[in-house]
């Protein structure tokens, strides 16, 4: 018993630290079994509605394989970019079985010799006085290619990045639709837009302050939280997939200093922010800003065909489309704004892809390594060395 009670902090460590592991895991298990799942199934609702309106058109001159061959581009295309997406993020995993290590080496033949497929298919469907209805539908399929299943794609690689970049910006895009409504609705005189008569300048104004306030209240929350926070990667040690990490410094507490105004008015020289907060206001703008016109140019794009809705799954709001427009060019802006201002390079990538070298190769890339810091005055010359 003594013994028992002297090990009792050791213990009580161990089952707190794999307590911890199995949330994580389960965390990660509800990011992959409902977030991704659930990108992928409104990226084919949404491809279906906008496919369907072209083919009601098509229909009507009774030409073949339409559909077929636009579901067919379609899984064409996603099978690119998942293929691309796994290599990327689960480079050790991908090389350690080889099933995965040969799809991933050819995958991108595969993935033209696939699309070669579609096209050969689509010229063999030609009809003769309808050619330029065809080629129409054919550049139809592929815009809606590009719109839809390009920018969901993008959504998939900033939720891998840290659930923080999946639900911030979501969240700031419905927030500034719901408070735009409602300063429209209370204070609403002056139109904004004719594709949008409904849209006034008091109600995009107003869900301009209001989403910029939301998304920095929201972002201190969730900076909080490593599994907010913290991309998801595979770990050679657990042979598993993890999502945790120390936080970078975007998601740490520091000072800033306030301006003169602020200090008269607060009686407060300094706050405690996380500098993800601060991206969170570029987000957040954006999101207020531009992502409105995703809707404009969903409306227009009604406009020009005569609907009303892209389709009426969900009863009195319409389809699928009608709810994402604006989503997917917040996520396009998100994965840009990521590659441009917040990733670089990753050491652990840059490891595994390193270690997938023949080994005359990894000796080159260590002596020209060694070569560039003795240079740079990191390591003792060569001769002394030697």
């Amino acid at each position: 018993m003594v013994r028992f009670r002297q090990n009792r902090p050791e213990l009580r460590a161990s089952l707190q630290t794999c307590g911890r592991i199995e949330y994580k895991s389960f965390f990660f298990l509800l990011l992959s079994s409902v977030c991704l799942p659930q990108v992928l199934c409104v990226q084919i609702k949404c491809f279906h509605e906008i496919i369907m309106i072209g083919y009601s058109v098509y229909h009507s001159y009774h030409l073949p394989w339409f559909r077929t061959l636009s579901w067919y581009f379609l899984l064409c295309v996603n099978y690119f970019f998942y293929g691309e997406t796994v290599t990327d993020y689960f480079f050790t995993l991908v090389q350690r079985e080889e099933p995965l290590r040969i799809l991933s080496k050819y995958h991108r033949f595969i993935s033209f010799a696939l699309y070669l497929t579609g096209f050969c298919m689509f010229v063999l469907s030609l009809v003769k006085k309808h050619y330029r209805l065809q080629f129409y539908m054919f550049g139809w399929t592929h815009v809606t290619l590009l719109i839809v299943v390009t920018q969901s794609h993008l959504i998939i690689h900033n939720l891998f990045e840290g659930m923080i970049w999946f639900i911030v910006p979501i969240s700031c895009v419905i927030c500034n639709d719901i408070m735009a409504y409602m300063f429209g609705f209370f204070f609403g005189r002056t139109p904004l837009i004719k594709l949008s008569p409904k849209k006034t300048w008091e109600g995009f104004i107003g869900g301009f302050f209001s989403t910029v306030v939301f998304g920095i209240l929201l972002s201190y929350v969730m900076s909080g939280y490593r599994f907010f926070v913290c991309p998801v990667e595979f770990n050679n040690d657990s042979n598993s997939f993890t999502v945790d990490c120390e936080p970078s410094e975007l998601f740490q507490l520091q000072d800033y200093g306030l301006p003169p105004v602020l200090q008269s008015i607060t009686g407060w020289t300094t706050v405690k922010l996380y500098p993800f907060q601060i991206h969170s206001i570029a987000l957040s703008a954006f999101a207020s800003i531009m992502g409105p016109f995703g809707g404009f140019f969903a409306s227009g794009f009604k406009r020009a065909f005569k609907i009303k809705d892209f389709a009426n799954t969900i009863p009195g709001h319409g389809g699928i489309m009608d709810r994402f427009d604006c989503q997917y060019l917040m996520a396009t802006f998100v994965n840009v704004y990521i590659a441009s201002f917040i990733r670089g390079p990753n050491p652990s990538k840059v490891i595994q892809q390193l270690l997938a070298l023949r080994l005359d190769q990894q000796l080159h890339i260590f002596n020209s390594l060694k070569a560039h810091l003795t240079e740079k005055g990191l390591l003792p010359a060569l001769e002394e060395a030697a």
